[in-house]
């Protein structure tokens, strides 16, 4: 008689524990799965999936899990307003991802609209946080303004008076990139430091065929790749098939370690470029939680992260903290608690800065290591020595600066 009363008890307990079951709390990645930047996207995945793990086990957040919530943007801004859309309609307050710049300004203006915060992973138009910012829109990676002062800084003291060509994806990124960039190395004169365009969508071999040559017929020292994702992995192959990388220094603005993996490291040994991050930089800055981020990383997918998925990481952990802190998930609640917030977590110090939303932190000048050091790594993945570093106030636009570009309109909307 004791069995069946106990089994009974059972019944009736288990449906009671279901129905109290704390409903969970969705935050939404819009990410390219597919396209142009898809290795990004993977990497931008497994950072995020690995922060809402940490802050799960942790006991959630305001005392609830964490939910991520998928969609592919194939980093086209059309796909990524509708990702907003979804995204709102399941409930989701924060969302994050974008690939490209005109994405995330895209992806941004919806969330404002649906009273979502948002932010902005692998977007360096100036644009973003500048003529574009507004106050549901934060970003976490580096500005075009950025990775030209540090890459400006050590140019100019180690190869100097130099003659440059550029070669540029014709969106606001790039042009931004460009600009930023010139200013920098002092080579604004276009007739002596010459340029390409190639197509923002669309661009066939024989785009970057004809400004690579373009390039080589001119007198120019440094060549000037300012294209991301399969747009650059094709033209620095064709560029290695001309022998470019021997006649002269190649600058990719923004490096990244699935560019390294997709291009091939011969391929891209000796290019010079900028990273927010590398996994090196928790031992250099000496950061215990970042060294413990490293670490987990590797262990679930057998190789090093890369800035793409510290970039998820850290977004994730922020928004969490920021939402502990002031006790809601109400937007402006969050935004109050976020504004001009220092923290430490995979580096030195970051702050999320009031009057633009761009995250200041430091900023690294990157050189590719030859095929033969990557090789003798443990995970044949160590791509990048840390040629110079600029801290995070030096590198970001002023207020001043970013008053100068906002025109009349001064205060975030």
């Amino acid at each position: 008689m004791g069995r069946p009363l106990l089994l009974s008890c059972l019944l009736v307990i288990l449906p009671l524990g279901t129905a109290q079951a704390v409903e969970p709390i969705p935050i939404g990645l819009t990410y390219p799965r597919t396209g142009n930047y898809k290795a990004e996207g993977l990497e931008l995945n497994r950072g995020a999936l690995l922060a809402v793990d940490v802050i799960n086990s942790g006991g959630g957040v305001l005392g609830r899990p964490l939910e991520l919530l998928g969609e592919n943007s194939a980093s086209r801004k059309q796909a990524a307003e509708r990702n907003i859309e979804k995204f709102a309609q399941l409930g989701v307050t924060m969302a994050f991802g974008g690939a490209t710049s005109d994405e995330a300004i895209a992806a941004g203006k919806r969330a404002r609209e649906l009273g979502m915060l948002y932010f902005a992973t692998l977007s360096y138009a100036n644009d973003v946080t500048g003529s574009q910012g507004q106050r549901y829109l934060f970003r976490e990676s580096n500005s075009a303004w950025m990775s030209a002062k540090v890459l400006g800084e050590y140019l100019t003291w180690h190869m100097p008076r130099r003659r440059y060509h550029y070669i540029v994806l014709d969106d606001t990124w790039g042009r931004s990139t460009e600009s930023a960039l010139r200013t920098a190395t002092s080579s604004q004169d276009r007739a002596r430091n010459g340029y390409s365009v190639i197509p923002a969508k669309g661009a066939h071999r024989a785009d970057y065929l004809k400004a690579l040559q373009k390039a080589a017929a001119s007198e120019a020292d440094m060549l000037v790749i300012v294209l991301l994702g399969d747009d650059l992995m094709r033209t620095m192959r064709l560029a290695s098939n001309l022998g470019l990388s021997k006649k002269m220094q190649i600058i990719v603005p923004n490096l990244s370690k699935s560019i390294v993996q997709e291009a091939g490291p011969s391929v891209m040994a000796g290019v010079i470029g900028t990273e927010a991050w590398t996994w090196r930089v928790p031992e250099q800055e000496k950061s215990p939680e970042g060294q413990t981020f490293v670490d987990a990383y590797i262990a679930q997918h057998r190789e090093y992260p890369g800035s793409s998925a510290a970039s998820a990481y850290s977004i994730v952990r922020q928004w969490a903290d920021a939402v502990q802190r002031s006790g809601s998930l109400d937007s402006g609640a969050v935004i109050a608690s976020l504004e001009n917030h220092s923290y430490r977590l995979l580096k030195d110090e970051q702050q999320w800065r009031a009057f633009d939303h761009q995250n200041v932190q430091s900023i690294y000048a990157v050189k590719v290591k030859s095929r033969n050091e990557i090789m003798r790594s443990p995970l044949k993945q160590d791509y990048f020595d840390i040629i110079h570093r600029m801290d995070g106030e030096a590198a970001a636009p002023s207020l001043d600066d970013w008053q100068q570009e906002r025109g009349d309109n001064l205060t975030l909307q």
